[in-house]
């Protein structure tokens, strides 16, 4: 019997204030959902949040950018694959929904301050691998 199983390993970074994402690992069957969380110490300031996703040999890409309240705006992608919430100014999440082999990427959450006309980035800050694996049983 073959079995599908996404992988979640999330690894943390630190930069001045904390960005984390969580859980840590999370191992969810294929077709269901997997849900990532970000949180940040930033201040309030830093209310807009980016979740990117790279597929391996490919460039990082815009999944959604979310701030507080608001509809998330969508980058090039399946908006029925995806479902970004974010209540507040120092948490969001992002949900892949009915997970497929091809969602095997590294998963970035980013927070930006905007202020008197200048951009500052803070770069992604944590990272999510997703992956698939089979189990393979003979009976």
């Amino acid at each position: 019997m073959t079995r599908g199983i996404i992988a979640l390993i999330l690894f943390l970074h630190w930069s001045q204030g904390t960005v984390v994402q969580k859980p840590e690992i999370l191992r969810e069957p294929k077709s269901s959902s997997a849900s990532l969380n970000c949180t940040h110490n930033k201040g309030i300031s830093y209310y807009q949040m980016y979740w990117y996703r790279q597929r391996p040999g490919e460039t990082m890409r815009l999944i959604v950018f979310t701030v507080a309240s608001s509809k998330p705006d969508f980058g090039d992608v399946d908006e029925k694959k995806f479902d970004a919430q974010k209540s507040d100014a120092k948490s969001g999440s992002l949900t892949v929904k009915d997970l497929e082999p091809e969602d095997s990427a590294i998963y970035f959450c980013a927070v930006e301050i905007l202020s008197d006309a200048v951009l500052l980035m803070s770069h992604p800050v944590t990272t999510a691998k997703v992956s698939v694996s089979h189990d393979i049983r003979s009976t």
